[in-house]
């Protein structure tokens, strides 16, 4: 396979998961394509993967591979040909009094009861267990590459928090939760620009946003970063432009 020509180990397996009910197309079944063993994805492999269309939760290394359905798109942003939108940039201008500090990956209480209060929000039909500590810290607290943590402050408060991978090229959005009970908010939004500054600050020339799917509305945000760069037929090319897509 190309793939594990382009990896030093080819010990490194591919196998497909059984059918599941998918998370983001209403009626369909996903399957994902997963590699392992995790210990063997050290970060420039890890790199090279994500490269290939492959993220990760946890431990647990995958991209979609379904039978019948190819909507998710890998996307990333090109952040030296991003221009913001002048909604965009006031997002920056209503969030400024945030502070960001950057950590290691750690367990805080502070941060799981933000998790909780986000997900019963924003996701109340997910198929996570928004109350279980324990699958909280598998699925953001666990990780083998070189992985951020960040947390945004206001005046002292804990507003949103954000898990980043740093790649050979880039860096990857793992997940972001923040404080539902702003109104009006636009912390996603700013999120997103943030990371994109760092990676020019990082001279990181790529923002991986994971999937992007042209019929769901979880992943409309992605279309509003453009130029948006996908993963179609092997290749990184535009997929929406500063204009029409």
């Amino acid at each position: 396979m190309s793939l594990l020509n382009d990896i030093p180990l080819s010990a490194l397996h591919l196998y497909l998961t059984e059918p599941y009910p998918c998370s983001y197309l209403e009626g369909l079944k996903a399957r994902s394509q997963v590699a392992t063993p995790s210990i063997l994805i050290s970060p420039a492999i890890y790199s090279e993967l994500v490269r290939h269309g492959f993220r990760r939760s946890g431990t647990f290394t995958y991209r979609p591979h379904c039978d019948n359905c190819q909507q998710c798109v890998p996307a990333r942003v090109a952040v030296n040909d991003f221009q913001s939108t002048r909604s965009q940039r006031r997002s920056c201008k209503q969030h400024a009094d945030l502070n960001a500090t950057l950590h290691t990956l750690h367990d805080n209480p502070e941060y799981f009861e933000l998790y909780r209060r986000y997900q019963q929000a924003r996701h109340r039909d997910g198929d996570m267990d928004n109350d279980d500590p324990e699958q909280y810290r598998s699925f953001l607290l666990q990780s083998n590459v070189d992985t951020l943590l960040v947390e945004f402050r206001e005046n002292g408060v804990l507003r949103m928090v954000s898990v980043i991978d740093v790649l050979a090229d880039g860096l990857s959005a793992v997940y972001t939760f923040y404080d539902p009970d702003v109104p009006h908010s636009s912390y996603g939004t700013y999120n997103v620009l943030w990371q994109i500054e760092l990676c020019r600050k990082l001279q990181l020339p790529y923002l991986y946003l994971g999937y992007w799917i042209a019929g769901s509305r979880k992943m409309a945000y992605k279309a509003k970063f453009r130029p948006l760069q996908g993963l179609l037929d092997g290749t990184w090319q535009a997929i929406l432009q500063n204009g029409s897509p």
